[in-house]
């Protein structure tokens, strides 16, 4: 991944060599979001953009019916997370340091991994 600065936000673009878009791809977005509003934090800067490029995309057969339901489900508005702003340390943070509000997600879709 690389971080860049421009007009004083913070982006991170990150490209991912293999991608598994159903269960992985979603956790992965939320990680690298989550270490981009971490680092600018720190750094002081507004965050900026996350772009995701993904190299292997593919969704496993015994996930095809899950995604199929997954794609009927409307739209919800986004979250917000908010973070402890005494927070000066990347290493500092702690679990509690941080809530998300707004959050109503719909049912869970399980799914195995494949392997």
């Amino acid at each position: 991944f690389q971080f860049y600065v421009a007009n004083g936000k913070l982006s991170l673009q990150m490209y991912q060599r293999s991608a598994d878009v159903f269960l992985g791809v979603p956790f992965n977005i939320a990680s690298y979001a989550l270490l981009l509003m971490m680092v600018a934090q720190v750094t002081g800067l507004q965050p900026g953009e996350f772009i995701h490029t993904l190299g292997d995309a593919h969704l496993y057969s015994n996930h095809l019916e899950q995604a199929r339901l997954q794609l009927t489900r409307e739209e919800k508005p986004l979250p917000f997370l908010r973070m402890n702003p005494e927070v000066k340390d990347l290493f500092d943070f702690k679990y509690e340091d941080f809530s998300i509000e707004g959050y109503e997600p719909h049912p869970a879709i399980k799914a195995e991994v494949a392997v």
